[in-house]
């Protein structure tokens, strides 16, 4: 029976693929193999020995502590696109509407609701006051062409944007899905200088923190508006709010409010409802259980971000799977522990993600539960490895 306990709430259409299997048990006991999780700390959480794995119901992983869990041989998983199209559908609202001064526009007409006075002719008198600007024509730039960034880009390419995009480290299939319409940035500093609205899709990591900075308003168009729905910390708050005083920013939309930020002029916080949708969770948490379910039955792993994509077909009678350091002679040592039993490797794969690596290996036939103890505890004795598991 595998154990899977959760955090948070997950919604049932993840927790039902668990619930209906009769091979798992679901929040069961202190020891699961498995952990399924949406926005809880876990920096201070003692793992168990028996955690494998923990699967994220959303992309950041800030609330999980990666090296730690890395070292203690536990792959984590996150669900990059699950929720890209409900991000970007509020990254557009937002767009537009913070173009057309709609959320003061109606926030001053409710104002009216216990007014005696003839609304529509107050309105009709008032209305030159929001006076906005249309996007189409305007050039919008994206920063960051992930999952979330690509259908920004292409959606604002269809409201007749002119979409400028920078991103370094593009992947390939993020290039195949971007519209060949959007032009590329060589360098962030085009899109500062030429853009009247700039959107951040990008992690927030140690290089990233303060991405929007002192030095970056200094090379900005006036008056551009910045849409930050990826994370606070991108950008650095004490610059933005000069630069709202100053003109240099029209308006901030954010997803990330606080005390800070709410204090700032003309910043449009959002209450964090990014990835808030009904949609957006079910997909989340159908394919971060459906990833922690593979993972633990066969060890194929897809969207960890300790580990890279490693898929194989099962084609063996018993697969052998390792976690290890990145370093020389690793899978010839692994081999070599399986050479002293009468068993042939069927297939085998490996592959790396800066300094650690998975190694999967098929065996034609199964070994003996004695046989079994003595290959996890050969392995484990190698310098380098976290993991072995035989399944």
């Amino acid at each position: 029976m595998i154990s899977i306990n959760t955090y948070n709430a997950i919604s049932q259409s993840g927790l039902s693929l668990i619930e209906d299997d009769l091979n798992y048990h679901l929040n069961g006991n202190g020891d699961p193999d498995g952990i399924l999780v949406r926005s809880k700390n876990l920096h201070d959480y003692d793992f168990p020995a028996s955690v494998k794995a923990i699967a994220r119901a959303g992309v950041g992983v800030n609330n999980i502590p990666i090296d730690l869990c890395t070292e203690k041989g536990i792959v984590v998983f996150n669900t990059p696109g699950a929720n890209a199209n409900a991000v970007k559908e509020l990254v557009l609202a937002n767009l537009i509407a913070s173009s057309r001064n709609l959320y003061s526009a109606v926030g001053w007409t409710n104002s009216l609701r216990e007014s005696e006075e003839d609304v529509p002719g107050v309105v009709e008198a008032k209305k030159k006051e929001f006076v906005g600007s249309e996007i189409k024509g305007k050039k919008l730039g994206v920063v960051g062409l992930g999952a979330i960034g690509v259908l920004v880009a292409n959606d604002a390419l269809a409201l007749g944007m002119d979409v400028v995009a920078y991103d370094p480290f593009i992947s390939v299939d993020a290039a195949w899905r971007l519209s060949q319409d959007v032009k590329r940035a060589h360098h962030i500093e085009e899109v500062w200088a030429e853009c009247d609205f700039v959107t951040l899709h990008i992690p927030l990591t140690d290089k990233t923190a303060s991405f929007v900075s002192e030095e970056a308003f200094g090379k900005m168009k006036k008056g551009m508006t910045i849409l930050n729905f990826s994370r606070g910390e991108l950008v650095e708050e004490d610059a933005m709010a000069t630069a709202l005083e100053s003109g240099i920013v029209r308006k901030y939309v954010t997803d990330f409010p606080n005390k800070k930020v709410l204090a700032m002029k003309n910043v449009v916080p959002v209450p964090h409802l990014g990835a808030s949708t009904v949609e957006s969770e079910e997909n989340c948490a159908i394919m971060a259980t459906k990833q922690l379910k593979t993972y633990l039955e066969t060890g194929n792993i897809k969207h960890a971000v300790n580990l890279p994509d490693v898929e194989l077909p099962y084609s063996g009678k018993m697969r052998v799977t390792v976690m290890h350091q990145n370093i020389p002679n690793m899978v010839g040592q692994i081999a070599t522990v399986l050479s002293g039993y009468a068993v042939n490797i069927a297939d085998m794969i490996n592959r790396s993600k800066n300094t650690w690596a998975y190694t999967m290996i098929d065996l034609d036939q199964k070994l003996a539960e004695d046989e079994q103890a003595e290959v996890k505890q050969k392995m484990k004795n190698i310098t380098g490895v976290v993991s072995v598991r035989l399944i």
